[in-house]
Protein backbone atom coordinates (compact mmCIF):
# COMPACT_ATOMS: atom_id res chain seq x y z
CA UNK A 1 0.00 0.00 0.00
CA UNK A 2 1.11 3.71 -1.16
CA UNK A 3 2.23 5.31 2.03
CA UNK A 4 1.43 9.40 2.05
CA UNK A 5 2.96 12.57 4.16
CA UNK A 6 0.41 13.29 6.58
CA UNK A 7 0.72 16.65 8.41
CA UNK A 8 -1.76 19.74 9.83
CA UNK A 9 0.93 22.23 8.21
CA UNK A 10 0.91 24.11 4.98
CA UNK A 11 4.05 22.28 3.45
CA UNK A 12 5.99 19.67 3.67
CA UNK A 13 9.70 20.93 4.51
CA UNK A 14 11.99 19.85 1.23
CA UNK A 15 9.23 19.53 -0.84
CA UNK A 16 6.95 21.34 -3.18
CA UNK A 17 3.41 21.59 -3.67
CA UNK A 18 2.97 20.98 -7.43
CA UNK A 19 -0.62 20.26 -7.68
CA UNK A 20 -3.95 21.02 -5.35
CA UNK A 21 -5.84 17.89 -6.30
CA UNK A 22 -8.54 18.45 -3.52
CA UNK A 23 -10.12 18.15 -0.13
CA UNK A 24 -10.20 14.68 1.51
CA UNK A 25 -12.10 13.52 3.93
CA UNK A 26 -12.98 10.94 5.97
CA UNK A 27 -15.83 10.07 8.82
CA UNK A 28 -17.66 8.28 11.22
CA UNK A 29 -20.62 8.23 13.30
CA UNK A 30 -20.71 6.15 16.74
CA UNK A 31 -23.62 5.82 18.85
CA UNK A 32 -22.75 4.86 23.00
CA UNK A 33 -23.54 1.67 24.11
CA UNK A 34 -26.06 1.02 27.32
CA UNK A 35 -23.98 -0.63 29.09
CA UNK A 36 -21.42 1.59 28.69
CA UNK A 37 -23.63 4.58 29.48
CA UNK A 38 -24.15 2.98 33.17
CA UNK A 39 -20.56 2.77 33.94
CA UNK A 40 -20.35 6.31 32.32
CA UNK A 41 -22.61 7.44 35.35
CA UNK A 42 -20.75 5.78 38.05
CA UNK A 43 -17.78 7.21 36.72
CA UNK A 44 -18.76 11.03 36.64
CA UNK A 45 -20.51 10.52 40.04
CA UNK A 46 -17.13 9.36 41.05
CA UNK A 47 -14.89 11.81 38.80
CA UNK A 48 -12.36 11.20 36.89
CA UNK A 49 -11.47 9.60 33.36
CA UNK A 50 -14.58 7.72 31.48
CA UNK A 51 -12.41 5.35 29.65
CA UNK A 52 -15.03 3.79 27.34
CA UNK A 53 -15.60 6.92 25.66
CA UNK A 54 -12.07 7.80 25.58
CA UNK A 55 -11.51 4.67 23.54
CA UNK A 56 -14.67 5.29 21.58
CA UNK A 57 -13.48 8.38 20.48
CA UNK A 58 -9.87 7.29 20.02
CA UNK A 59 -11.37 4.33 17.36
CA UNK A 60 -13.48 7.33 15.78
CA UNK A 61 -10.63 9.36 15.47
CA UNK A 62 -8.83 6.53 13.70
CA UNK A 63 -11.36 5.14 11.56
CA UNK A 64 -11.92 8.74 10.29
CA UNK A 65 -8.34 9.35 9.44
CA UNK A 66 -7.79 5.77 7.91
CA UNK A 67 -11.03 7.28 5.93
CA UNK A 68 -9.54 10.59 4.56
CA UNK A 69 -5.92 8.70 3.70
CA UNK A 70 -7.23 6.37 1.84
CA UNK A 71 -9.53 8.93 -0.19
CA UNK A 72 -6.33 10.68 -1.01
CA UNK A 73 -4.04 7.47 -1.94
CA UNK A 74 -7.68 6.96 -4.23
CA UNK A 75 -6.82 10.33 -5.91
CA UNK A 76 -2.96 9.76 -6.39
CA UNK A 77 -1.82 12.28 -4.07
CA UNK A 78 1.46 12.69 -2.42
CA UNK A 79 0.45 14.19 0.98
CA UNK A 80 -2.53 15.53 2.45
CA UNK A 81 -1.50 18.90 4.28
CA UNK A 82 -3.42 21.33 6.49
CA UNK A 83 -5.13 18.05 8.39
CA UNK A 84 -7.49 18.91 11.32
CA UNK A 85 -10.38 16.89 13.00
CA UNK A 86 -14.10 17.91 13.81
CA UNK A 87 -16.26 15.89 16.60
CA UNK A 88 -20.23 17.12 16.57
CA UNK A 89 -22.96 15.38 18.60
CA UNK A 90 -25.65 14.96 15.62
CA UNK A 91 -28.44 12.96 17.73
CA UNK A 92 -28.28 12.48 21.59
CA UNK A 93 -26.38 9.60 22.14
CA UNK A 94 -24.23 9.71 18.79
CA UNK A 95 -21.48 11.76 17.84
CA UNK A 96 -19.37 12.32 14.23
CA UNK A 97 -15.85 12.41 13.99
CA UNK A 98 -14.32 14.29 10.66
CA UNK A 99 -10.73 14.06 9.64
CA UNK A 100 -9.94 16.50 6.47
CA UNK A 101 -7.33 18.23 4.62
CA UNK A 102 -5.93 19.00 1.35
CA UNK A 103 -4.57 16.19 -1.00
CA UNK A 104 -1.43 17.27 -2.50
CA UNK A 105 1.20 16.28 -5.50
CA UNK A 106 4.65 17.18 -4.47
CA UNK A 107 8.43 17.57 -6.00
Amino acid sequence: MKQIIVTTGSEVPGKKVVKIMGIVMGSTVRAKNFVRDIAALMKHMLGGEVKTYTEMVNQARDESYNRMINQAIEMGADAIIEVDFNTAVLLSGTVETLAYGTAVKLR
